[in-house]
């Protein structure tokens, strides 16, 4: 069967449990290809974020600040070694809504693509040894003819994935009927906003608030169990609402 229709996901905090940016800079540090003062750093974004000191899009903007003035100099090799390590160690810790509905697209067959801001030399590692996505894009640092980081970011889908997706649709020849996006934040807007049936899940504030006005699916995973909390007003197609059924029965 061809493939007509696509699924557009983030990973960090929508497949993935935890952030692969985060855990590729610690992983660096246990390597000591990036210095250990570094860890401090990294520990106290992440627990502000945690106790409400900054919002998300504040953590993640420091992530790709440490990554990019450190990760200067670095070799390509060490970074693939680090992200193999991540991936081997960290892979499975996933979403179950996450692995259900992506099992019933595939089933479908649905184009699927992932979209992240982390690098995407973890990005492609992650998708070629767990998720097999049809696509998968991550930020990208320019490296000199030494094969060694300069630490300037040439592409950040995270700015625009819109962009991304658009281009991945010309390209493959897809259409937007029935498609899907997934995302947890405001970085994820354009994609939700470009599709049939976008799913805001474990949204932060800003994307809650966006995804009330435009009414559009919400749906919250605590623990083992997943919620859908939208608002009245939301159309619910078949393929979620089998995938809520599934999880909750």
């Amino acid at each position: 069967m061809t493939k007509n229709k696509i699924a557009i996901f983030d990973i960090d905090g929508t497949i993935f449990r935890k952030n692969l940016h985060f855990e590729l800079i610690n992983e660096l540090v246990w390597m000591k290809v990036f210095p250990s003062e570094i860890r401090k750093t990294l520990t106290e974004t992440y627990t502000d974020w945690l106790e409400h000191q900054g919002t998300y899009e504040n953590y993640r903007q420091a992530l790709v600040g440490l990554y990019s003035e450190h990760i200067r100099g670095c070799s390509s090799d060490a970074v693939k070694k680090a992200s193999k390590k991540v991936i081997d160690f960290h892979k499975r810790r996933t979403y179950i809504f996450a692995e259900a509905i992506i099992k019933r697209l595939r089933e479908q067959e649905y184009y699927i693509l992932a979209i992240s801001g982390s690098p995407q030399e973890i990005v492609e590692e992650y998708n070629n040894e767990y998720l097999k996505f049809d696509q998968a894009f991550g930020s990208i640092y320019e490296t000199d003819a030494n094969g060694k980081y300069t630490g300037i970011a040439t592409f950040e889908p995270s700015k625009d994935k819109s962009l991304v997706a658009r281009q991945v649709i010309a390209e493959q020849h897809l259409g937007f009927k029935d498609s899907y996006a997934v995302g947890d934040t405001e970085s994820d807007v354009r994609i939700l906003e470009i599709v049939e049936h976008p799913i805001a899940f474990n949204p932060n504030q800003n994307l809650k608030a966006i995804a009330d006005k435009e009414s559009w699916q919400v749906i919250v995973e605590k623990k083992d169990v997943v919620y859908d909390i939208s608002a009245a007003a939301v159309h619910h197609d078949a393929l979620s609402l089998a995938v809520l059924r599934q999880i909750n029965s």
